[in-house]
Formats: structure tokens, C-alpha cells, sequence
């Protein structure tokens, strides 16, 4: 069953999620050849706290981090570890915070330093999916016209949905209902109503849509080695359209959406 939830509700995920965006941030910026993944789960929790919020991941389901920093092949949920950025990389940095007992959740694709043509290619047209998605998570559409929105952009620009993983709704829990996919056709599936908070999540590959789960039971990785993106976005439905709460600039809100 979708909860929807009260404008004080909203704000405490407006807090929650402005945590998140800033941290994102912050990562942004140190990220370079040389530094490691952990550096990056530190500096995080480091932020985090020192904001007033708690991470959302440390512990959830035995999670031992505050940050999954997943690199090239790594799809989502990868450990941070003494892994070394390398010029040329790509990182998806997932990060979730805790505020008043209330979620936000989000996520990006960083290159570091230089990286290819078909790199940057990856990361425009994941960010351009969530982009379109947030465009179509507007009351009175359909869930399926978020995961359509999706696939079209993905696809569209020559590359592969990943399909294991999903977005999801949002709030006093990290995983509420509904599901939402990255697939599937337009107009389908319940009507999205005001009040409704969303995590939009497209991951999208090189290659592939294919991915696996690591021995550690979380990492995972597409199954022909190619690079992997990550863009995510809390979102909420308001009587005026979408909201991203997750964002600190009105530059990634889509034309027409609220603030």
C-alpha cells in the first residue's frame, strides 16, 4: 500500500534529503586520482553527523557503511575499501540520511579526472533518464510512467536498464511500497497522488543489462565487466506538480516542477 504523507511529514524529508544532496556534494568535490572509496565513506559519516542527521545505510539489513561507493563495472551497493580511484574511473556514490526518524536517499555518477567519450555518454543519459522520470512522477500519471520514461531515455541513447534493482517509495522506512522499475510500459499500475514520496533510482549499462551479486551478498556487478551509472532523487508529489527535495539547486528540477 503507497503512504502518503503530511506536508510536516515532507518537511522532515526535506531536511533528511538536503543532508544528503549537500554530502553528495561535498563528495563531488574531493573526488580525484589517488583517493579511496573509504576516504570517501569517511568524510561522509564525518558530514553527516556533524549536520545532525544519521546515516541511513550504516546497519540497515547489516550494511557495515555509511556510503556505497560502487567503481566502473559496480552497479550499486559496493563496499567502500582501500580501492584506489584511478583516472578514468567512474564512481556512483549512494547515500542515504536520517532525520527525526524521517528517510532521504540519493545518488550519483562522478567521473574522476578524464574519462572516456562512452563514459561521459553513460553518465549524461543516466542522469537525463532520472530527469525524465522526475518529469513524469506528477499526479494523476500512472507509477509505469516513471519506469517508461526511464527505459525510453536509456535505451534511446543506445545503452541497457538495469532490471534486478528497483526505485521505491519512501519515508519513516528506507523501503516503502510501491516499486518502482526502470522498465515497462506506459499507464499502467496505480495513479500517483499529492502527498506520495518517491526515491527514483535508473541505473543504467554500458553493455548488458545483466548484473550478479558478489559473495559479500551486496555488491553488485554487470556480468559483461562493462561500466555502470547511477543517478537517484527523492522526490515528492505535491498538489503542484513534483518536488525534489534532493536537490540543492532548482537547475535539477524538472521544467514546470515545484520547489
Amino acid at each position: 500500500m503507497m503512504v502518503l504523507k503530511s506536508p510536516w511529514e515532507i518537511d522532515l524529508m526535506r531536511k533528511s534529503s538536503r543532508i544528503v544532496a549537500e554530502t553528495l556534494e561535498r563528495l563531488t568535490k574531493l573526488i580525484e586520482p589517488g583517493l579511496t572509496t573509504l576516504e570517501l565513506d569517511r568524510a561522509a559519516e564525518a558530514y553527516i553527523l556533524r549536520r545532525g542527521g544519521k546515516p541511513a545505510f550504516k546497519g540497515y539489513r547489516g550494511y557495515p557503511y555509511t556510503l556505497c561507493a560502487s567503481v566502473n563495472e559496480q552497479v550499486v551497493h559496493a563496499f567502500p575499501s582501500a580501492r584506489i580511484l584511478e583516472e578514468g574511473d567512474i564512481v556512483s556514490l549512494d547515500l542515504g540520511v536520517i532525520v527525526d526518524g524521517y528517510y532521504g536517499d540519493a545518488a550519483i555518477t562522478v567521473p574522476v579526472g578524464k574519462v572516456s567519450e562512452g563514459a561521459r555518454r553513460l553518465i549524461v543519459a543516466t542522469r537525463d533518464a532520472l530527469t525524465r522520470a522526475i518529469t513524469a512522477a506528477r499526479p494523476g500519471n500512472h507509477l509505469s510512467d516513471i519506469s517508461h520514461a526511464v527505459q525510453s531515455v536509456v535505451e534511446g541513447r543506445g545503452f541497457s536498464v538495469v532490471r534486478l534493482f528497483v526505485g521505491h517509495g519512501i519515508g519513516r522506512s528506507l523501503h516503502e511500497e510501491p516499486q518502482i522499475p526502470n522498465f515497462g510500459p506506459p499507464a499502467q499500475g496505480p495513479m500517483l497522488k499529492p502527498g506520495l514520496v518517491l526515491a527514483i533510482e535508473p541505473m543504467a549499462n554500458a553493455g548488458g543489462p545483466d548484473v550478479m551479486v558478489l559473495d559479500d551478498h551486496w555488491t553488485a556487478v554487470t556480468c559483461d565487466s562493462s561500466l555502470s551509472a547511477h543517478f537517484e532523487h527523492t522526490v515528492a508529489l505535491t498538489e503542484d506538480g513534483v518536488e525534489v527535495l534532493s536537490s540543492l539547486t532548482e537547475d535539477e528540477a524538472p521544467q514546470g516542477a515545484g520547489r
